[in-house]
This record gives structure tokens, C-alpha cells and sequence, in this order.
């Protein structure tokens, strides 16, 4: 591992100034994801900034009836939260999905947004990578593909973005909350957060270099009304401490067999979490049952791409989200 500097920011100004005056240092928190990148050599910061000590811990009800979770929340903690339990019962079952008992226990929510794909070749810094060098070529494309990406890929990356809990918050309309160096902050849609791959694959997400998250905001929730149910289901190959290879989380809201709302968000399938607003569009004012559910399900997977050794992640993704919208709707 290479040598470096570590401080402890004793204020959100002051990690971002410092942030700002040095584009080779990087955030810490549970440091789950990144300690792991600086031991396989992908990230080579020469300063890290501790911001465990900053009041951005607390998880507090809105207003308007949403709930902040601070960025610094940590897995565990946000979801056994009774705010998140009772309200949101999707991201708490994502984020019970995630990882190990020990991750979570350290991971925060600001971390696993900023959380890195877990491609094979991503992490091995003897192969070829465009995220890691842009321009030096996906193997992945010709290689073995088998957890890649079959929706929203490019040439130039094929991976896919790991997280359980931004699968929940894309599907929720969920927004976070990031504070630049100058102190200016801003609203950052989750379904905008992160980025497809393009010609720019190195680039995971739409936060600016100087900025930080503070929060993670949900809005007033869809299980306040007595219709409204949820299930957050990922196919993986084990049953813990392992990826999707696809996950679904749904939200129905039903009424006299009507579904008056419906989200659909998919992981394990693309360099983002993937929002199947095409599949919603189906389903929002149809009659619930197994015919709509694998409508929607087509749908969602129109355009999907396969690759050698990942073609069978289409059916899987189908077949998932009818199970999923099944569940719901029990």
C-alpha cells in the first residue's frame, strides 16, 4: 500500500477545503470500500480525511413527513432504525441484504453511494481497465462476464454497480444532499446520482470533485397509506457476502386489485441502479395479477444486451421482477 497522510476534519467546511487543495486525497468513513481499493493499488490516495467526527450521524424525521438519514449513518444502525422500519421497510430490507453483519456494523450510507463496482478486472491492477486507466480497454467485453452488465453498458465498461441500498433509494425518489468547498449545497436526484458508462467509465457518479455528502433525504412515504406495500429481493450465488447478480426492489400501491402506484428499480444489471420507468408505466392503473406483472417485467428488459457468459441475467431479471411484484401484491 502506498504511503500516506491522514487527518481528522473537525468541520464539513473544513474536509472540503482541504478536499479542494488536494485532488489526491480522499474521504474516509468505514472505509469497507476504499481501504480495499488502497490494498490492491486501485486507489493510490496520498492523504486520507477522516470525517467519522462530523455531526452527520443523526437520522431525523422531515417536516414534511420525509426522513434525513446523515451521511455518516451507519448500515446497522439506519436499517434498524424505527423511522426507516416502519416508513421505509424497502431500504431496510436492502441494506439487511448487503454485505455481512460486520460491514454493515462499520459501512456508512455516504460510503455506499461512493461504493465501487466489484468487476474482477476493476481490481486486478495486472489487467487492462478503462476505470482504472481510460483507454486501456474492457476485457471484460471478451472475457468472463458472467456478473457484467446487461442493460445501459457501453464499449468502453461493462461493469456493474454493487450496491443494495442505492437499488432502494432509486426506487424511493430519494435525493442526496452534498455541500461544496465554497458552502454552497445542492439536491442530487438518486436516479441521477450515479452514471452510465459512455466513453467515461472512470467516472462513477454526477458529484463534483470538491463536494461532500451530507444526506441522504426520503421523501413522505408510499407505506403511509394502507395499500401501499414493498419487497426488495436479490438473486445472488450465495447467501451472504455476495453481489447480485439481480435485484429488484418494488413498490406497489393497490387498490380494489388496482395499482394506483408502482416503482421498480433493478441492481446488478447495469453501471447504475437501473429505474424501470417504462415497466412503472404499465403497471401504474392496471389490474394486479401475474399477466401485468410479466408485461411489466419485458418491458423493463427491453434492450438488454448479453454477453458470453451473462445472457442468461435476462430471463433471470424477468423472472425476478415478477416474483418480486408477486410478493408485493400476496
Amino acid at each position: 500500500m502506498k504511503p500516506f497522510n491522514y487527518q481528522k476534519a473537525d468541520s464539513s467546511n473544513a474536509a472540503v477545503q482541504e478536499l479542494s487543495s488536494n485532488n489526491q486525497a480522499k474521504f474516509i468513513g468505514g472505509g469497507t470500500n476504499l481501504l480495499d481499493l488502497m490494498k490492491s493499488g486501485v486507489e493510490v490516495p496520498d492523504s486520507l480525511i477522516d470525517i467519522t467526527k462530523l455531526p452527520l450521524a443523526e437520522i431525523t424525521e422531515l417536516p414534511n413527513g420525509g426522513v434525513r438519514i446523515g451521511a455518516l449513518a451507519r448500515n446497522t444502525a439506519t436499517a434498524n432504525h424505527p423511522l426507516i422500519r416502519e416508513k421505509y421497510p424497502l431500504l431496510s430490507q436492502a441494506f439487511l441484504s448487503g454485505a455481512t453483519q460486520q460491514l454493515r456494523n462499520m459501512a456508512t450510507v455516504g460510503g455506499n453511494l461512493m461504493q465501487r463496482t466489484r468487476c474482477y478486472y476493476f481490481y486486478d491492477t495486472a489487467t487492462p481497465c478503462n476505470k482504472r486507466e481510460p483507454g486501456s480497454g474492457c476485457p471484460a467485453v471478451e472475457g468472463f462476464n458472467r456478473i457484467h452488465a446487461i442493460l445501459g453498458a457501453s464499449e468502453s465498461c461493462i461493469a456493474t454497480h454493487p450496491s443494495d441500498m442505492c437499488v432502494a433509494l432509486a426506487a424511493l425518489d430519494a435525493v442526496v444532499r452534498v455541500v461544496s468547498a465554497s458552502g454552497e449545497e445542492r439536491e442530487i436526484p438518486a436516479t441521477e446520482f450515479h452514471r452510465l458508462p459512455g466513453d467515461t467509465p472512470n467516472i462513477d457518479t454526477n458529484l463534483q470533485e470538491n463536494e461532500l455528502i451530507t444526506a441522504v433525504d426520503l421523501p413522505p412515504s408510499y407505506f403511509s397509506h394502507s395499500g401501499a406495500k414493498s419487497y426488495y429481493l436479490k438473486v445472488r450465488d450465495r447467501a451472504s457476502y455476495a453481489f447480485a447478480l439481480v435485484s429488484v426492489a418494488a413498490v406497489l400501491e393497490i387498490e380494489n386489485n388496482s395499482i394506483k402506484t408502482a416503482r421498480l428499480a433493478m441492481g446488478g444489471v447495469a453501471h447504475k441502479p437501473w429505474r424501470a420507468t417504462n415497466a412503472e408505466e404499465i403497471l401504474i392503473g392496471a389490474t394486479q395479477g401475474e399477466e401485468v406483472f410479466r408485461q411489466a417485467a419485458e418491458t423493463a428488459l427491453e434492450g438488454a444486451q448479453g454477453y458470453q457468459h451473462n445472457n442468461f441475467k435476462i430471463e433471470l431479471a424477468k423472472r425476478a421482477i415478477v416474483r418480486a411484484l408477486m410478493t408485493v401484491a400476496e
